[in-house]
């Protein structure tokens, strides 16, 4: 998290901190100038959304009383770094008849927890994994 703690009224960061949002690489937003693109000094790294940025809203979230709301923000953090096609995959067998059985979603479910630490996400896929399975989700539906 930044040094000094997140509140309602830090939100928007970029307008009210600028001074705690920062890229993967450390760029400030004072960074990310065209200039700084067209020298190849900004890159597509520094554009992309970071762990740390989904945290802090998530803290500003909690500061306004929207804890499913940090709780989601949570989870994206976890999922910065977890490749497309992992994030894809899990996507389609979370999609209402595509998971053959619930040891499909828990393997999911392990796989990211373990390999890419997203115990939140991983939880999540668990939870989803017993209401399927109550709600008989995992016969083919198409």
């Amino acid at each position: 998290m930044s040094e000094k703690p997140l509140s309602v009224a830090d939100y928007p960061l970029a307008e009210i901190r600028p001074d705690a949002v920062r890229t993967k690489t450390g760029k400030t937003l004072d960074d990310l100038t065209l200039d700084g693109v067209l020298g190849d000094h900004v890159t597509m790294e520094d554009l992309r959304i970071t762990g740390r940025a989904l945290r802090q809203q998530a803290e500003i979230a909690n500061a306004a009383g929207r804890p499913t709301l940090a709780a989601n923000f949570e989870r994206s953090a976890e999922l910065v770094d977890v490749p497309q096609d992992v994030i894809m995959r899990t996507y389609e067998l979370l999609r209402p008849g595509r998971a053959g059985s619930k040891d499909e979603l828990l393997a999911a479910a392990k796989e990211l927890r373990e390999v890419y630490g997203a115990s939140g996400v991983a939880a999540f896929i668990e939870e989803a994994a017993d209401v399927y399975e109550r709600r008989s989700l995992y016969k083919k539906r198409y």
